[in-house]
């Protein structure tokens, strides 16, 4: 199900530059199952929001995207994951980062859409390691991801979404955007995560 670049080169560039691009990651089967499971779940797809738990907000003036969290109710969703899952076991396998599970949910960008500049954790204060993208389809215009180089406005690299593109970047090192939607962008994002239980506090919670 998941097309490994030859040798190694995505561990290291991950290690080297904290960010890696793999094209035709994953089976066209898949990604043809994946995008029915977003038309299945069409009418569920939720305004994304801001935060965690009862930090959650919502605000449209930094994002406007859809979001549908794995709930484990298709096989295509569990394949994907198990494909998430054997990606989590060879990082830390070959990085040494000990990462305990991952989180993902579907995301639709339609015309206008965009989400602002963020990054998905807080340096010492999230159990987010590694962001995934994963694209499922490839719109015409519009939808870019946007990496910012780290304490930088530069540009790092800008990546137009493409269909079967998987991306994985630190998630406390790069800020990153995507720019407003022209077609429809549908997409995979997730979060390989440490974990941060404390104090009888469970994180990630169960």
């Amino acid at each position: 199900m998941f097309n490994l670049p030859a040798g190694d080169n995505y561990l290291t560039e991950i290690e080297q530059q904290g960010y890696c691009i793999i094209n035709n990651a994953i089976n066209e089967q898949l990604i043809v199952d994946l995008m029915a499971d977003c038309y299945r779940i069409n009418p569920h797809f939720t305004l994304a929001g801001i935060g965690r738990l009862n930090n959650l907000q919502i605000d449209d003036t930094i994002r406007k995207d859809k979001t549908y969290w794995f709930d484990g109710t298709s096989q295509a969703q569990l394949t994907y994951q198990a494909v998430m899952e054997s990606i989590k076991t060879t990082l830390n396998r070959t990085l040494f980062m000990g990462l305990f599970d991952y989180e993902c949910h579907y995301a639709k960008y339609t015309h206008g859409d965009f989400y602002k500049k963020h990054v998905d954790a807080f340096k010492g204060r999230s159990n987010r390691v590694i962001t995934s993208v994963f694209y499922l389809n490839t719109p015409a215009e519009g939808g870019e991801l946007v990496i910012y180089k780290p304490k930088s406005k530069e540009v790092e690299i800008t990546i137009k979404p493409t269909a079967g593109t998987l991306i994985l970047f630190e998630s406390e090192r790069f800020v990153h955007e995507v720019l407003p939607a022209v077609d429809k962008r549908y997409s995979i994002a997730g979060w390989f995560r440490k974990n941060a239980s404390i104090s009888g506090i469970i994180d990630p919670p169960r």
